[in-house]
């Protein structure tokens, strides 16, 4: 790219328009390892809890995000015998400059975290007290759920562990800020009340916490359980400003806060406001307690940077919309966490229990599902007027207005990155999408219908490119579009926000369509999905035929970019665009089948009949498929995504018998090379796979990212050799990334797109990394096979 255009660009972008680019070279994200489990279900916003306690990482306003910690927001513990406090800390390890009227600085040596998405864990033992503390976050994020796990709000609950042989009174209080650390903070108006609520025999109480915003504006709420012996008790309001020693006293002296009655008055432009909340109880000697708290935020409408429509989020369904639902929801919460972990436990159990599948594995697995409700997450209602057909109508080969699945289970979409901000980045969602349509397959079709109207809609306008410097159409008829939007513009009403390549074609995004259509039919059994679907693919196939220049039946990639990396140049046919064309006009195949449409299906495969010996012709070596069929110096570069196609075939229950597209031995011969050379010749086989690799065993380093490890990309390679038998080199593989990010660079709840072998990363919070869950599919559809012919699993 031209750094002088994108400067002129950038200058425009802050400077004259006074917006954040989707983008920010010279903004990124510094690494910071402080990051754990965030908080919320999702669609509703994200608040992230380090693991050290802290409140570091929000995003309330859909897709935005800042990154503050907010001092005054703590867990505080105070223990008392004999009507005396004897113990008073906050429960963390840091020393700030403010609020020195409390005692800071825990030995962090006397604590533990652990976590578990959705779900964390520390522990805290109180140095000289032989009590030990056990806070457990839950969040409800629950597969096949789309009620409960929208619910902007987590659960805090407190076990308290007596090892004295006296009794101890135990208070927990929680502390919050009204607001995130934003300069919006001090904008003034902001005020708390108490609440009380009571309804099905089960009271709760706590303070709201009102954000009064212009845009956008939210209530926080801090809320507790009332059961007999416990006592809860708040403070409305506090300065978070100086030492804030009333309130400290306030604990102090009789384990309670004082619990005022009435609002505060709005804070005065400049001011902020902090509130409080205190539950004690009584615990036995060598005895246990439990205390419960919630942290819910009501955000119900939401408006995006163009500020041109109103979107109403899901929750809003159950809880309604007029901004009043933070007790209702802490009531929900407090009431139903039980039920939410009991559903996790059972989710998560077959996994966790299997002996076969290592540690690691596991950890990733889960957590990596953080980017599912932290990655900007936006999940709304469709509206009364919305129209996701593109405007081609169903009987014109187009969609319904309002498909049934969308209207039913709403709007859904996420960021390429924390990073890089565009919603539904579509050569990114082809990986990642595997975590939805395991485990929330309502949304990967709702994702999947949008996309789908945007492929019919047509933009002429042109625009400027800053990889090519050239002006193109933003959008051209029957192609998938790069993204649908920018949070800080107005995604689904305008597509393709992406201005970093030529986003007129972007050449393997049609083919990514395809293959996900029938990918997602054949995991949801949704006959209404693919009949509305066909048409649309048979839309994008047909672009997609143009470019056979020579009527081989394979599409040449020439003068169009595909899933191929910066600066490295594509002549010709390429092992990666081409297996997906080979793939895509497979699953025509299997669709048209299936629709009794033989027309269809025999022109499809005569030009896959054409096309794969084309392939092998021109990209086969005996070893591996050559990188592209140019003859160039570097043609003949290893790609480790070079059998993607196949990946996606054995997903969707094809790939072999009559839908075998690549011959058998050549994949395992190429998976093979992939593993000997860009993984166990890359780093000493400890990083996973270097997305280019020569053929003597160095890295390709022709272009930017050519010498990246790309996560997301092993992550499916991994599931790729697990599909095709090679399970210890899938493992191996998909190990080395885990290593890497999540234990040697310190990077959890925040693994990046990429990384090079020395350290330097980029994108930090990434979409891609979600394909885990493809592993997964493999593993299932692997040992499915194995005890269908009465085999032995994977430990033996």
């Amino acid at each position: 790219m031209c750094s002088s255009r994108y400067l002129k660009w950038w200058y425009k972008k802050t400077q004259v328009e006074r917006k954040a680019p989707f983008i920010d070279m010279f903004r990124a994200q510094p690494l910071r390892q402080i990051y754990g489990a965030p908080l919320g279900g999702i669609g509703g916003g994200t608040i992230t809890r380090g693991w050290r306690g802290e409140f570091c990482r929000w995003q309330l306003t859909p897709g935005m995000y800042h990154y503050k910690t907010v001092t005054a927001n703590q867990f505080t513990v105070c223990l008392r015998r004999g009507g005396q406090t004897v113990y008073q800390q906050v429960l963390s390890v840091e020393r700030p400059p403010t609020l020195q009227g409390w005692n800071w600085g825990y030995c962090g040596e006397y604590a533990f975290y652990h976590a578990l998405y959705p779900r964390a864990w520390t522990v805290y033992q109180l140095p000289g007290q032989n009590v030990t503390l056990t806070c457990r976050q839950v969040s409800p994020v629950i597969p096949h759920d789309y009620q409960d796990s929208c619910l902007p709000v987590a659960v805090f609950i407190w076990d308290v562990e007596n090892k004295n042989d006296y009794a101890l009174e135990v208070t927990i209080m929680f502390t919050m800020l009204n607001g995130s650390g934003h300069k919006d903070d001090k904008s003034g108006g902001h005020w708390n009340e108490p609440f009380h609520l009571e309804k099905q025999g089960e009271a709760v109480s706590g303070v709201l916490l009102h954000h009064s915003t212009t845009v956008n504006p939210y209530t926080l709420c801090i809320a507790a359980r009332e059961q007999p012996n416990r006592d809860v008790s708040h403070q409305t309001a506090f300065s978070p400003n100086g030492t804030c020693g009333h309130l400290w006293g306030d604990l102090i002296a009789d384990g309670r806060l004082d619990s005022p009655t009435g609002s505060s008055p709005p804070t005065p432009k400049g001011e902020k406001v902090a509130a409080a909340l205190a539950v004690g109880c009584s615990v036995l000697p060598q005895g246990r307690s439990t205390l419960e708290f919630c942290l819910a935020w009501d955000m119900p409408k939401i408006t995006f940077g163009s500020r041109e429509r109103q979107h109403h989020r899901r929750y809003t369904r159950f809880f309604g919309s007029e901004g009043d639902a933070s007790p209702s929801l802490s009531h929900y919460a407090l009431t139903h966490y039980q039920l939410w972990e009991k559903n996790i436990e059972e989710w998560q159990a077959a996994i966790l229990q299997d002996s076969s599948l290592p540690s690691w594995y596991k950890s990733a697995l889960f957590n990596e599902l953080y980017f599912v409700a932290d990655g900007g997450t936006v999940w709304t209602e469709l509206q009364e007027d919305a129209d996701v057909s593109g405007g081609v109508r169903s009987q014109d080969g187009g969609l319904p207005a309002q498909p049934a699945v969308v209207k039913e289970y709403g709007r859904f979409a996420y960021l390429e990155g924390q990073e890089y901000r565009m919603y539904n980045t579509y050569d990114v969602h082809f990986y990642a999408s595997f975590a939805l349509i395991m485990l929330w397959p309502k949304l990967a079709l709702s994702v999947q219908y949008d996309i789908a109207g945007s492929v019919v809609q047509q933009d002429l306008t042109e625009r400027l490119h800053l990889m090519s410097g050239q002006c193109a159409a933003v959008k051209a008829k029957n192609v998938v579009p790069h993204d649908i939007g920018d949070p800080d513009d107005e995604p689904w009403q305008r597509v393709n926000a992406y201005l970093i390549h030529d986003t007129a074609y972007w050449k393997d995004l049609n083919l990514k369509f395809v293959l996900q259509v029938y990918r997602d039919y054949h995991l949801t059994q949704d006959k209404q999905y693919l009949q509305d679907m066909w048409p649309i693919c048979q839309a994008v196939m047909e672009s997609e035929l143009k470019f056979d220049l020579d009527g081989d039946g394979l599409i040449e990639n020439s003068g169009f970019p595909d899933q191929t990396y910066d600066g490295w140049t594509v002549t010709g046919p390429s092992a990666y665009c081409g297996g997906l064309w080979l793939a895509s006009l497979c699953v025509m195949c299997k669709m048209a089948a299936l629709l009794d449409n033989e027309a269809a299906q025999q022109h499809y495969k005569d030009i896959l009949d054409r096309g794969s010996v084309a392939f092998d012709k021109l990209l086969w070596n005996g070893k591996y498929y050559n990188y592209d069929s140019s003859g160039r110096d570097l043609s003949n570069s290893i790609m480790s995504d070079q059998c993607a196609g196949q990946w996606f075939l054995r997903a969707s229950g094809l790939g072999e018998g009559d839908f075998q597209v690549f011959p058998k031995e050549n994949i395992r011969a190429a998976l093979q090379s992939v593993f000997d050379l860009n993984v166990m010749s890359f780093s000493s086989g400890q990083m996973g796979a270097v997305n280019g690799m020569r053929p003597e065993g160095v890295a390709d380093r022709s272009s930017v990212q050519s010498d990246e490890v790309w996560i997301g990309v092993v992550y499916g390679l991994a599931a790729t050799m697990i599909h095709e038998g090679m399970l210890a080199e899938g493992m191996r593989t998909a190990e080395g990334c885990y290593r890497t990010v999540w234990e040697r660079l310190g990077m959890a709840f925040q693994t990046p797109e990429a990384y090079c072998e020395k350290g330097i990363y980029r994108s930090l919070a990434y979409m891609r990394p979600l394909s885990i869950w493809a592993m997964q599919l493999a593993l299932n559809r692997s040992r499915d096979g194995r005890h269908a012919r009465g085999e032995g699993d994977a430990s033996q």
